[in-house]
């Protein structure tokens, strides 16, 4: 009895951890100082100002760029097997040197004209369809968090939407090519390589959209 109410004891511990999502890294915390002026070669250009002929796209770590995210998801499948196979076998000796109508204890108990006779027939069918769909849309800032030898960035982001104790979290993280960062200074999800979109909630309702730990357990446990 103690060693039962030790083990519900556990279980509700465990249920009452939260996972929590992570937001934060450090690549993203990371902060950049900003370039100590110098002004020993008698310029008042310096390095970290901007150039006449640069416009407002990010090329630099620590630059900002927005992100119009797009994802839509479609798929679709279906599937239909109808199997029949069907045997039958027989098998009899009408005459054998006259001993069917000689001898009557074989007549009796034996027909020798039926001796086998079977049959077998087996038959499936089975069909299946699955779909799926997903639409995103949503629009954020992304850091430039590493500029790679190649001159491609490695950016990521995130947004953090609070309403009423509910919280919404995007995180988004990929490569993009500069050229594909248009003139306004931003660029659509579909260019970014290597895309890893996260988004997520936490809150009252995000917590009633997920099954108790004890139905969890169960079924993780359940063999049928």
């Amino acid at each position: 009895m103690k060693r039962l109410v030790v083990s519900i004891f556990c279980l509700a511990l465990a249920g009452c951890a939260i996972e929590k999502a992570e937001v934060k890294t450090p690549s993203f915390d990371e902060q950049l100082p900003a370039p100590q002026p110098s002004y020993a070669n008698g310029s008042i250009w310096q390095a970290s100002s901007a150039g006449y002929t640069e416009d407002n796209k990010a090329r630099r770590k620590g630059d900002i760029l927005t992100v119009v995210i797009v994802e839509q998801a479609s798929a679709s499948k279906e599937a239909t097997t109808d199997t029949e196979r069907k045997a039958s076998v027989s098998a009899g000796v009408p005459n054998l040197l006259g001993l069917e109508t000689n001898m009557t204890g074989i007549k009796n108990w034996m027909d020798l004209s039926n001796l086998l006779n079977a049959s077998t027939a087996s038959t499936y069918n089975g069909s299946g369809a699955t779909t799926r769909k997903e639409n995103l849309t949503a629009t954020m800032s992304a850091k430039v968090v590493d500029v790679l030898p190649n001159g491609n960035f490695l950016i990521e982001g995130r947004r953090n939407v609070k309403v009423n104790n509910e919280d919404q979290i995007i995180i988004l993280e990929g490569t993009v090519r500069p050229r594909d960062i248009s003139q306004d200074n931003t660029v659509s999800s579909s260019l970014i390589a290597d895309a890893r979109i996260t988004y997520t909630g936490k809150g009252v309702i995000s917590d009633r959209q997920r099954p108790g730990w004890l139905m969890n357990f169960l079924d993780y446990i359940w063999p049928f």
